[in-house]
């Protein structure tokens, strides 16, 4: 079919300006995909994920979901992007993924209102990220890796004593909010449980753990480098 880029179980389906997943897609690799990248699409809606029942990664990057993302039970995901959406409200989305994808363990939410992060918004600083960072880790006791960042011992100490007061308030400039956001790819970035890589001539999106974060934006282009240790941290 035109656009996919298959590698063993990894499925790719990039830049295709597609406002739901094709119905085909899951037909044809629905039973196979471990990996399923759908990244600068136009989705609003995750209805045909149904039959990736044995998916492990899903890439939603520069999308188009909002708070009322559903996703279907994927009993066996652990990697989830979903860097440069329309996701506002924090807490809803978090009890969701804590009810459908229990094993969730690398979660991005980069670019989103939701995730109060001083590069995409002036008005948030590392402060207020970091208290985004203590609320999601108290609703995702699982997470091994947020964002860029691997999950410290002491923020899971933090995250049980206060992170249920750490609710994150939606920016009253929303509009503005948006004017900001970058555009979110990533190159060359190692998988988290395996070493193949994804041959394809579209950009690449946030995959985990994240190595490096290019954020363009008009002016200025940022690099968040983290220098990971061995695989040893989805152990």
């Amino acid at each position: 079919m035109a656009g996919v880029v298959v590698s063993g179980a990894q499925v790719s389906y990039i830049s295709q300006d597609c406002e739901e997943i094709p119905e085909f897609l899951g037909r044809k690799y629905g039973h196979m995909a471990k990996r399923l990248d759908l990244s600068f699409n136009l989705l609003r809606s995750l209805e045909g994920l149904k039959t990736f029942s044995y998916l492990e990664e899903l890439i939603l990057d520069n999308n188009l979901l909002g708070n009322d993302l559903l996703l279907p039970r994927l009993p066996h995901l652990h990697t989830l992007t979903l860097n440069k959406n329309q996701i506002s409200e924090l807490e809803s989305l978090l009890d969701h993924l804590a009810e459908v994808v229990p094993s969730l363990q690398y979660l991005s939410l980069l670019g989103n209102i939701a995730c109060p992060n001083e590069l995409v918004c002036k008005e948030k600083d590392e402060d207020d990220y970091q208290r985004y960072r203590y609320f999601v880790l108290h609703k995702l006791t699982n997470l091994k890796f947020l964002d860029t960042r691997k999950v410290t011992r002491r923020e899971r100490e933090e995250a049980l004593i206060r992170g249920a007061f750490m609710k994150v308030v939606k920016p009253k400039d929303v509009k503005a909010f948006w004017g900001n956001v970058a555009t979110f790819t990533t190159e060359n970035i190692p998988r988290a449980t395996d070493s193949s890589e994804m041959t394809s001539s579209k950009p690449q999106c946030c995959s985990a753990p994240l190595q490096s974060l290019h954020i363009r934006s008009t002016n200025h282009i940022y690099i968040l480098s983290m220098q990971l240790k061995s695989s040893s941290a989805f152990c």
